[in-house]
């Protein structure tokens, strides 16, 4: 890839938003072969259960079984891959799952209550949900990382029961992903994928129970089928192309930033890559360095593609205006690579993550860091958070109400259902200061 061929942009250009904006845009194509065959699939699933699971996996996975309960994993083979994978391999599942949970420890929180002079107590329940669906690609596919950001909040929030689905293509499990299922404690792991393994979690079957909410990537089957069953159970979100944006002030290494910005690259050709800088001669080195860095990518083609697609180096007037930019963008990643990140902080509102100083690379928060690497996208970051224990939690409000409480709620409450003209709702308010008034 040539330097040339990136996208350069400078915000002095009169169009420059024009631009950004066209480079930012994404919306998926509606494909209504796909979606059809998701509502058949989830509809199949719904009315005839196991039977249809079986006949599924018999077509896409190629698994030839006489019951949805010989699919299950059992313990002993999930223990067996923790067993079988490598010293540094395990050490690493288990430092990282360490450290994902410390720092999700840390988003827990408590009951609360207080109570008013009159003895009326109002105050808020902290419950988890009670059983979580969680979908894990599978085949060539191994994301033992992804397994370990989705399970680990939801076993710190209390959630009773963790089911696995995970699709198995011509039976063939891989042992680090089964390893980092026994390292997080799922309860339950099931060789089925797609639509229709969202569908059994939805809807529950003869063998699976259904659950509460369903979290984890998948494909686009996988994806058009967690947006049909939400408001049946909870998903965690509807994620799009991976995305990153650095700020840089031109002390980095540009190889560094370069690395950086191919590591999200390489997921997909739909990535996005986005440098900020007010140092032209700082772009210049980093396309320099994209140039002789990219022929020793084994991914090099979808890199190239991802960049030349939705890549930008943009000039910008200083590193305010960068910060600027980014909260417009809200990106999934934000890198602050420059030499006082602290002082860039408190400006930037709207981003997923927020990586700071020279050797904060994103990749260290996909696997390794502590916070969660399940982020918005699309530019969701200006209303949506990151997964977290939170999600796997709900909240109730307590409301008791003393006699002399609900003598003086109970007149607020009468008068503003007079106002809404539901009658029922001002009697049930008022019957009990009648009835206390009868009494005395």
């Amino acid at each position: 890839m040539k330097a040339a061929e990136l996208r350069r942009l400078t915000t002095r250009q009169p169009d420059f938003r024009a631009q950004l904006s066209a480079l930012i845009a994404f919306e998926e194509q509606a494909n209504e072969t796909l979606e059809n065959t998701v509502t058949s699939i989830l509809n199949e699933v719904r009315i005839r259960g196991d039977a249809a699971l079986l006949d599924y996996t018999r077509q896409f996975d190629h698994l030839d079984v006489s019951s949805v309960a010989s699919l299950e994993v059992p313990p002993s083979r999930i223990q067996a891959a923790l067993e079988s994978i490598s010293r540094q391999e395990r050490l690493a599942l288990e430092s990282a799952a360490h450290r994902i949970t410390l720092f999700h420890e840390r988003q827990k929180t408590e009951d609360w209550s207080y109570t008013e002079p009159d003895g009326t107590v109002l105050g808020q329940r902290i419950t988890p949900l009670d059983r979580v669906g969680l979908y894990v690609p599978g085949g060539k596919a191994a994301y033992p990382s992804s397994l370990l950001m989705n399970a680990i909040p939801a076993k710190v929030a209390g959630v009773k029961e963790i089911i696995m689905v995970s699709p198995t293509p011509g039976g063939v499990h891989r042992d680090i992903v089964l390893a980092a299922a026994a390292i997080c404690g799922v309860d339950r792991l099931y060789s089925i994928g797609g639509a229709q393994a969202i569908a059994a979690l939805a809807y529950g079957t003869q063998t699976i129970a259904a659950v509460d909410k369903i979290v984890g990537p998948g494909n686009a089957f996988v994806a058009a089928a967690k947006r049909r069953v939400f408001g049946t159970v909870g998903i965690d979100m509807i994620a799009g192309p991976s995305e990153i944006l650095i700020i840089a002030d031109g002390t980095t290494d540009p190889q560094w930033i370069a690395m950086d910005l191919f590591s999200q690259a390489e997921h997909d050709e739909l990535a996005q890559s986005i440098l900020l800088c007010p140092d032209a001669a700082y772009l210049d080195a980093v396309a320099q360095a994209i140039e002789t860095l990219l022929p020793t990518m084994p991914r090099q083609d979808v890199i190239q593609a991802s960049l030349c697609k939705r890549g930008a180096l943009i000039q910008t007037t200083s590193l305010q205006e960068a910060c600027e930019i980014c909260n417009w963008i809200a990106p999934e990643h934000t890198e602050l690579s420059v030499k006082d990140p602290y002082a860039l902080l408190p400006v930037i509102r709207h981003s997923g993550a927020i990586f700071m100083g020279p050797y904060s690379c994103e990749s260290l928060g996909d696997y390794c860091a502590g916070p969660n690497h399940v982020l918005p996208t699309m530019r969701t970051a200006r209303f949506s958070s990151p997964l977290g224990v939170y999600d796997f939690q709900k909240r109730s409000s307590i409301i008791f109400a003393s006699r002399e409480g609900a003598h003086q709620l109970g007149n607020l409450a009468a008068t503003l259902a007079d106002t809404e003209g539901l009658a029922a709702h001002a009697a049930a308010a008022r019957m009990r200061l009648l009835k206390d008034a009868v009494s005395k």
